[in-house]
């Protein structure tokens, strides 16, 4: 459940590099699905004025991506005050920041 569609599927698209696969109206709500084109990753955006707000406490996602520098700096550029970038161990790399409704965003790296 998102408070603003074209605000979260500007993000989505930003800093995960999913594309929109459909979007479509179901009464007074709308839906938009973002995938990696590959069908390996899709998540669903709703947007329901009618309907409770999702807030993003408590949770989380996670993407794999393998230019993980290149997006922290797009990250900062755009002012979405990301974390550092921290190495757990010799096998990844990851740095969080936070969707336009309060979910925590990581993007790993494996090494």
């Amino acid at each position: 459940m998102v408070k603003n569609l074209e605000e979260s599927i500007e993000f989505y698209e930003t800093i995960t590099e999913l594309t929109i696969s459909r979007r479509f109206k179901d009464g007074p709500a709308e839906l938009a699905f973002l995938s990696n084109g590959d069908g390996e990753t899709e998540i669903e955006l709703v947007y329901a004025p009618q309907m409770q707000k999702f807030e993003g406490k408590g949770f989380f996602i996670c993407f794999v991506t393998d230019k993980l520098d290149a997006m922290h700096e797009l990250a900062q550029s755009k002012g979405l005050n990301p974390s550092d970038i921290r190495n757990p161990d010799a096998q990844s790399r990851y740095f969080y920041v936070y969707d336009p409704d309060g979910v925590s965003v990581q993007l790993r790296q494996k090494i």
